[in-house]
């Protein structure tokens, strides 16, 4: 019990960390788009990669964008359209880091694949279910973002909201190719592997922490991309 209640003021710490960095992005300017997203990588790999955990760490980054737009158009009202622009670009991070998350744990499951190693049925399908929401909770936080929002803050919001209905989302492409890959690997999973999987996940772990794994990796990837530029 007290443990759980370590872990839950842990957990809280975290998001309000986040919160703060994503409005200092916010307020900073610079490339807000790349901040939001490095820093949403960098909170899921702190957590429990489970969908309850992504809705945490996606409604503390709208947070962290509303307090800082606020806080940016409270300096002076020249600053709407700036507040505007950020707004678009963090919650664009926001999208893209969610489709990164996607395609991780598509990769895990390729990777594992590969090396003639499988999960269990139970894992791989109830991942997949997880995943099979990733873009309803995206495009839920932004709706209530926008609905508890006022002024320029809410009309910029709802107009995200409505494009990404109408046009789509990043997560959305992705999760096209994630879901089939695990799709695949559910109908490939027989009695005999599924057994294998339930003994390999003492060796293994669990996959949602190999999908962490796989998320850390992407960002090490992009860091070094960025650098070569």
């Amino acid at each position: 019990m007290q443990n759980e209640s370590n872990r839950t003021m842990h957990d809280q710490d975290d998001m309000a960390q986040l919160e703060a960095d994503v409005r200092e992005a916010i307020i900073h300017g610079g490339d807000v788009k790349e901040a939001v997203r490095r820093l949403t990588l960098k909170s899921m790999q702190a957590h429990r990669l489970d969908i309850q955990s992504l809705g945490r760490i996606a409604t503390a980054v709208m947070q962290g964008v509303h307090d800082g737009a606020q806080q940016k158009l409270e300096q002076t009202s020249e600053q709407s359209h700036t507040a505007q622009s950020q707004i678009s670009h963090a919650v664009s991070g926001l999208d893209t880091a969610f489709a990164q998350f996607a395609e991780a744990s598509k990769l895990v499951v390729e990777e594992a694949a590969g090396k003639a190693q499988q999960f269990s049925r139970e894992e791989l399908t109830k991942t997949r279910a997880d995943l099979a929401t990733l873009e309803e909770l995206f495009m839920d936080i932004l709706q209530q973002s926008a609905s508890v929002a006022k002024g320029v803050i809410a009309e910029t919001l709802n107009d995200l909201f409505t494009h990404a209905q109408r046009n789509g989302t990043t997560i959305g492409a992705q999760l096209q190719e994630t879901l089939a890959t695990f799709t695949h690997q559910i109908s490939s999973v027989g009695q005999a592997q599924f057994e294998a999987g339930l003994q390999l996940s003492q060796a293994t772990a669990d996959l949602l922490h190999k999908i962490a794994a796989g998320v850390l990796s992407g960002i090490s990837e992009q860091a070094k991309h960025e650098k070569n530029k």
